[in-house]
């Protein structure tokens, strides 16, 4: 289906780059064969790490008129297999675009290249006193990879995902055609939304060389508490009620003894508390201390009326770390627990997710296999993952077939969706046909078929 590179291919797209950005064959580390959670690897055939809009459009130009399948890279902390490149070809890395190219004050935007770091930018504009606020998990991950997944994480209770933070794009089609889409505009009206469209796209459709990301001011103070519950039951129950009490909440995070117990042992560090079953976060910000206090004391009664056992704030600078650390390396500890794992990265209606997290638990016992658990509870995001603790092939395909199935049945019961933030790339493929049904399949590929006639980018992911 796709031409083969040959000596001539590589010869040419050698002449685009210096030769220290392009590497062919057995030359390129097998670190660019897999994601994060490697459960496919194929290796691209070609690795350029380019840097400019230009060398993008110049590689994508030669690569459609030779039909070259083409797949973008930024860190590879993906979880779905959406940075490999299935079919060999090329791998364009954009970790050396990593400039953040301008602050714009008076219109409250940051204009970045795809390859910054997000902890990198949310660290440079909180030193001007400003705010980005989507905040997932992976801190290592590209801007370019949030957005192309449109990324959530744990702020996005309060604050939304990444999509209510892109204002523009520059891009990069499949046929070497750069395009501008949206600005620094806070509202447009102006025909389809091609900008949105692109957003959560996860590199099928185009290769996004530039961003104009909404910035908002630094919030003067932010609070967190850790509330402890003897049961899972009664911690995943009190979620509904937070909820209901109308608090503005910044974060509402759930997290289960055994992951907490597994992040201490990774880490090496300990959590302020490890006496119970499970643990609920909460987040609140603001600039008006009396306001955020009221707040917190609100709800800070509520989790007790609903079986906390106590809660504490987490104020000094040890207790920030110890939890915000084993928050943050959740998924590396789990890892480190098995030999080989898989994610259920679903996403349900608020009021639906105590009753998930207890479905996880029946369905671990069910089919015999560890299914530990955290998640954004304030908005029904939740990571499972898939444990094989040593299970053979063939009992460990089996029983991750089984325990998919069985969870993304309950999902479309719930009326939740397969992915909240990871994205579906190949993993999840066929989990998306059966939630979303043939008709939107078809209207997904007619989108992909006008942007990427030749079906070049990034071929065999999310559809």
């Amino acid at each position: 289906m796709y031409g083969k590179i040959n000596a001539q291919d590589i010869a040419y797209l050698r002449t685009l780059v210096p030769p220290e950005r392009f590497l062919a064959g057995d030359e390129i580390s097998e670190d660019f064969a897999h994601d994060e959670l490697g459960s496919i690897a194929v290796r691209p055939d070609v690795l350029i790490d380019v840097l400019s809009t230009e060398e993008v459009s110049a590689v994508m130009k030669y690569a459609y008129e030779h039909g070259i399948p083409v797949v973008a890279r930024g860190s590879g902390t993906d979880l779905v297999g959406a940075a490999v490149a299935l079919e060999g070809g090329i791998m364009l890395c954009t970790r050396y675009m990593n400039h953040i190219l301008e602050l714009d004050p008076d219109n409250l935007t940051v204009t970045v290249e795809p390859g910054v770091l997000l902890m990198e930018l949310q660290a440079y504009v909180e030193e001007r006193d400003f705010f980005y606020p989507p905040d997932p998990g992976e801190k290592s991950a590209t801007i370019g990879g949030n957005i192309s997944t449109n990324a959530g994480g744990m702020r996005a209770v309060k604050y939304g995902v990444t999509r209510d933070y892109v204002r523009g794009l520059t891009i990069v089609l499949p046929d070497g055609t750069v395009e501008k889409l949206g600005g620094k505009v806070v509202k447009n009206s102006s025909g389809y939304d091609l900008k949105d469209l692109i957003i959560g796209s996860e590199g099928t459709l185009c290769i996004i060389t530039e961003a104009i990301l909404k910035l908002v001011p630094r919030p003067a103070e932010s609070v967190s508490m850790l509330f402890p519950f003897e049961t899972m039951e009664k911690a995943i129950e009190s979620v509904p009620e937070i909820i209901r009490s109308k608090a503005s909440l910044t974060a509402i995070e759930y997290m289960s003894l055994d992951t907490i117990i597994s992040a201490e042992q990774f880490l090496g560090k300990k959590f302020p508390d490890t006496n119970f079953a499970a643990y609920i976060l909460l987040t609140f910000d603001g600039n008006n201390h009396e306001a955020i206090k009221q707040e917190y004391g609100k709800v800070a009664a509520l989790c007790i009326e609903h079986g906390a056992v106590d809660g504490y704030f987490v104020d000094t600078d040890e207790r920030k770390q110890s939890v915000w650390n084993a928050r943050g390396a959740f998924l590396e500890a789990i890892k480190a627990t098995t030999d080989e794992m898989d994610e259920c990265d679903v996403v349900v209606p608020k009021n639906r997710i105590a009753d998930f997290i207890k479905y996880t638990h029946e369905v671990s016992r069910a089919v015999g296999i560890r299914l530990p658990s955290f998640g954004h509870a304030g908005d029904g995001n939740l990571h499972i993952y898939l444990c094989r603790d040593r299970m053979p092939d063939h009992e460990w395909h089996s029983k991750t077939e089984q325990t998919f199935d069985l969870l993304y049945a309950r999902a479309r019961e719930y009326h939740g969706m397969v992915s909240g933030e990871h994205g579906i790339g190949y993993a999840k493929k066929e989990y998306l046909a059966l939630q979303i049904g043939e008709r939107q399949l078809e209207l997904m590929r007619a989108i992909k078929a006008v942007f990427d006639p030749k079906n070049i980018l990034n071929p065999g992911k999310v559809i």
